[in-house]
């Protein structure tokens, strides 16, 4: 393996960077999880932790990845045989609804073209047309990693909302927390499910719920088996700033500094600086003369950006060339997108010179992968740094 001078670019829509100031508060002595110290820390955390979801109300942390997350949302609020209605956006949401098979629940999935994100009109109609309330929840992912499609989730509550549905609604926000606008209780969202290592600037092995007072209620007569995932342990002791079982103690200390970071930034400065990179690499996509994957403006991606290589060109070949070329690491395309997209991190810690980096990098690649692009789609993406 050749050395490379310079830091990676690591441009995959997560894991994302992680600041050089939380790798050095995980540097930390680790503590006893069971001591007066960690209680302080603990409590600390749970409390700080909420207005990145945009909760009050109580937010659980496992020491898992967001798969896990995933899981606890399911069994904690629903009962085998339950029925859950979710939406094909892209790989992750179908990933999402073969868990909740597996899990011994019924699956209502609303086909999708992976170029959209899941209708608030098909809620309704769904809904509507469920006058026995079989369907017990809605799963949506709001920020499909595997497409750079957003979900428009007030709209999805509206619909829920309008049609007397008493579904409980359940959000993956696994690529979009703590980089695009996210409101849990304003929104009414009953169970939000993160991960620590995209928005949150963390590695990966920390994942989230997010609870609502309705949630908290279903859990009381859910009966899908659970145990690790269980809710009630879980909460018992975060009362007092601890954990059930051992938490990851030295991953906390990260947390504590990515919400010092966050929050000194920011959140809605922090949504801002994203919607703009997300707008100037867009802008560039179009200057080369190649398409976005989403395709309704309403639904962008402020996290990511999903590109549509030409008819005839291997996206997985030209991401090859610019790892070897210039030792930046691009997102791969997933499922039935596998070889036809390539994926452009632009989230967490990230600035607008990373980003001009970022571009003239996949337009040197490009060009050298032997893909007609127009030159002045890094122009374009520096006019938009420049005027906004």
């Amino acid at each position: 393996m050749t050395y490379a001078a310079g830091r990676h670019f690591l441009q995959i829509p997560g894991p994302t960077n992680v600041p050089d100031s939380v790798l050095r508060a995980m540097s930390a002595a680790t503590i006893d999880h069971r001591g007066p110290e960690f209680g302080e820390l603990g409590a600390q955390l749970l409390r700080d932790v909420r207005p990145v979801f945009g909760t009050t109300g109580p937010v659980v942390i496992y020491p898992a990845t967001g798969t896990g997350a995933w899981e606890a949302a399911l069994v904690n609020t629903l009962s085998p045989g339950d029925t859950v209605l979710t939406f094909e956006t892209g790989h992750f949401a179908t990933l999402w609804q073969d868990m909740a098979r597996s899990l011994g629940l019924e699956v209502d999935f609303v086909p999708g073209d992976w170029r959209h994100g899941a209708d608030p009109a098909v809620v309704a109609e769904r809904l509507t047309a469920d006058t026995a309330h079989r369907i017990r929840a809605v799963c949506v992912v709001h920020n499909e990693t595997s497409t750079g499609v957003t979900s428009r989730i007030p709209e999805i509550r509206a619909a829920i909302d309008a049609a007397g549905h008493p579904a409980l609604l359940l959000v993956d926000t696994i690529s979009s927390l703590g980089s695009i606008d996210y409101r849990h209780d304003e929104w009414g969202v009953d169970v939000t499910v993160a991960g620590s290592q995209k928005g949150l600037m963390l590695p990966p092995g920390m994942s989230f719920n997010a609870i609502s007072a309705k949630a908290l209620e279903a859990s009381a007569t859910a009966r899908l088996p659970r145990t690790f995932w269980d809710w009630g342990p879980m909460l018992a002791a975060n009362e007092r700033g601890y954990f059930p079982y051992t938490p990851n103690t030295n991953l906390l200390y990260g947390l504590r500094e990515a919400l010092r970071l966050l929050y000194d930034e920011g959140l809605e400065n922090v949504f801002a600086r994203h919607a703009r990179h997300a707008e100037a690499t867009r802008a560039a996509v179009r200057g080369w003369g190649l398409e976005v994957l989403a395709l309704d403006e309403r639904e962008y991606s402020g996290a990511l950006t999903a590109v549509l290589v030409p008819d005839g060109v291997d996206a997985d070949k030209v991401r090859a060339l610019i790892l070897d070329r210039f030792d930046m690491s691009l997102g791969a395309g997933l499922g039935r997108l596998a070889g036809r997209v390539f994926r452009i991190g632009h989230l967490g810690s990230f600035n607008d010179l990373t980003l001009a980096g970022t571009l003239a990098g996949v337009q040197m690649g490009l060009g050298l992968a032997g893909v007609a692009v127009d030159g002045r789609g890094l122009d374009a993406a520096l006019e938009v740094l420049q005027d906004s």
